[in-house]
């Protein structure tokens, strides 16, 4: 008996929550409103009884053609009628299955994209801290395994396990009328052993292979983890590290998987001593029984076949009720998905944002992401409808922050944010994300092509619209030049592309979104200085009469802003404009001449004849 590898974490699976777990996928095989899919369960669970009586009948028909036979006239008597039937109830058998499994096999697809995809529709409402605290490669591979342990419940369980039990309480009854009591007795006792070894043993040596699930998922992710980091693995030359990472993983799945397997080995001795004896005392007590006359054989093959007919499948259990408790495991582990409580929610009919003119206040907003650590403290601003409005600040004075409380990817611990005099706890998510475009400073592009991704600021945009997203966001001219135009694939998290193209493109896709609020996040950082100056031109004209926000370290980019408020340590320390700023002789006026400094440093290093100057053993 082989075991399957099981590369599945989970957590501790409790009686209660395996229960729970197998009550909430039970809605998805008797969906409601749904009636073709009700009338293929019955259908289903009706071939499956009818495939299990005609399986039962075989050995009978078997038992009758031998006695027919007898030992001197099996030449010339030979029963036709009954060869028959015996084919027949085997075809019927084989028919009936095969009929359960095609008929069952859209419920318990449906019941498995169903389940997988509300699991990946709660996964994106849940909250940007839920995301940051757990591990991407973790929760795909839940998904994952959740959905092949549905799969494995619903066509094992359904259709082998409990149609297993029912033959043979079948078969017992059959043996206890045909010939008497112990029959029946020792075919139950044996059975009974068998199943009761098996789950103590599986029990016992269930801990190894959570330990396997354990260290499987942890090498997973870090496997995962390193290679989308690849290009900081190769920055530091840090191949071997990530490889000694990797193998600690490996060596633990490694000591699991050989407990596993003795422990297995230990399993399958005990199962197969249970049978061996079982059997034999059956085959014993039948031959005698043909002995003195009171059996026949045909009798004696009845016995043997029953057995062996019931030895399959109980075999097979073995192997199938530690897959049974893996597949509960995984899908516990979905489950439990689908309960974590949504931190930020829609509050029960809340409305849909109306934007009129776009107007954005804060108002004494606090928040830490940990209670004793406070990153805002009581900021206050308003950016009047059709301004712009510019947040500056040192690294660490909250100014990302900001960005992810107006999206509502955190709610605020004090105050409020205010769109158009609404309190955006007060309006639904989709409404107000809507609403808000933005530029991040660190942009991930999906694995597709150029034009998919610049699409993807508003899905079904017509052609036209989308190239003239791109002419604004000047990233036509490097579309021009590939050899496959917009169906240029970006690659791995956008690495095809270089940190300005990548930004265009984040650029052109908020373009396309048309949003009625922009935020721009260090949306030049990634850019060199002529091209940011294009882009600025290009921000300027997308951001006209739009009710802008502006993050930004870089100062030379916000001069043009309505307002600048410097923020330090979380409190807005100074506000105005550019000029005004400068004339305080404040912070504002410190950073900018920290940075006019640095500009021109840069400047003279770049007019640096040694620098510009190639080496001669570059020359070729």
């Amino acid at each position: 008996m082989t075991e399957a590898p099981v590369p599945a974490p989970g957590p501790n699976p409790t009686l209660s929550s395996q229960r729970a777990a197998l009550r909430a996928l039970l809605p998805y095989l008797w969906p409601k409103g749904e009636a073709g899919l009700r009338v293929r369960v019955v259908a289903a669970l009706f071939c499956l009884v009818c495939a299990k009586f005609a399986n039962i009948y075989v050995p009978i028909l078997f038992k009758r053609m031998v006695d027919a036979l007898g030992p001197t006239n099996a030449a010339i008597a030979v029963p036709v009628g009954l060869l028959l039937a015996y084919g027949v109830a085997r075809v019927m058998t084989q028919l009936f299955a095969e009929l359960r499994d095609a008929i069952f096999a859209k419920v318990a697809q449906r019941a498995i994209r169903k389940v997988a995809l509300s699991t990946f529709r709660h996964l994106h409402r849940l909250s940007l801290r839920f995301h940051l605290d757990r591990q991407t490669g973790g929760l795909s591979r839940a998904i994952e395994r959740g959905a092949k342990g549905i799969e494995f419940l619903l066509f094992f369980v359904l259709f082998n396990v409990l149609p297993t039990l029912l033959e043979i309480a079948l078969v017992c009854g059959i043996l206890w009328k045909l010939y008497d009591f112990w029959f029946a007795l020792i075919t139950f006792v044996t059975i009974v052993g068998y199943i009761a070894y098996t789950l103590l043993v599986t029990e016992w040596r269930i801990k190894y292979r959570r330990q396997m699930n354990e260290t499987d998922s942890e090498a997973n992710t870090k496997a995962i983890d390193s290679l989308l980091n690849y290009e900081t693995v190769k920055y530091f030359t840090n191949e071997e590290h990530e490889a000694r990472r990797y193998d600690v993983a490996l060596q633990g799945y490694e000591k699991a998987a050989v407990k596993t397997r003795v422990s297995l080995s230990l399993l399958n001795i005990g199962q197969a001593v249970i049978i061996a004896v079982g059997v034999t005392v059956m085959m014993a007590m039948a031959a005698r029984g043909v002995a003195q006359g009171r059996m026949t054989v045909g009798d004696f093959v009845l016995v043997n076949t029953y057995l062996i007919q019931l030895y399959l499948p109980l075999n097979f259990l073995g192997t199938v009720y530690r897959e049974i408790r893996q597949s509960l495991i995984d899908m516990e582990a979905m489950f439990s998905l689908l309960s974590v409580d949504v931190e930020v929610a829609d509050r029960p009919g809340a409305p849909p944002l109306r934007v009129d003119r776009g107007e954005l206040a804060f108002e004494g907003v606090s928040f830490g992401y940990d209670a004793r650590r406070p990153i805002l403290k009581q900021v206050s601003f308003a950016v009047p409808p059709g301004h712009t409005v510019a947040v500056v600040g040192p690294s660490g004075a909250g100014k990302s922050t900001i960005s992810r409380l107006l999206f509502r990817f955190y709610d605020v611990n004090e105050g409020r944010i205010l769109i158009d005099g609404q309190d955006i706890r007060e309006v639904t998510q989709s409404s107000l994300r809507a609403a808000l475009g933005i530029v991040p400073q660190d942009t991930v592009l999906f694995n597709d092509t150029i034009y998919y991704n610049i699409a993807y600021g508003r899905p079904g945009a017509p052609r036209g619209e989308i190239e003239d997203a791109a002419r604004l966001a000047r990233i036509d001219g490097l579309v021009a030049s590939l050899p496959d135009g917009y169906e240029t694939r970006v690659g791995e998290r956008g690495l095809k592309l270089s940190g300005g193209e990548k930004q265009r493109v984040a650029i052109a896709r908020t373009i396309l979104k048309r949003p009625a609020i922009l935020l721009f996040d260090e949306a030049t950082s990634a850019l060199d200085t002529h091209t940011e100056k294009e882009i600025q031109k290009s921000l300027a004209e997308v951001s006209a009469d739009r009710t802008t926000l502006i993050i930004a370290h870089r100062l030379s980019t916000v001069v043009h802003a309505d307002e600048i408020l410097v923020l330090e340590a979380g409190r807005v320390v100074e506000r105005g404009r550019h000029a005004d700023l400068l004339a305080r002789e404040g912070v504002y006026a410190a950073m900018w001449r920290r940075q006019q400094s640095g500009a021109e440093q840069a400047g003279a290093r770049d007019e640096d004849p040694a620098v510009l100057e190639p080496d001669p053993a570059d020359v070729k």
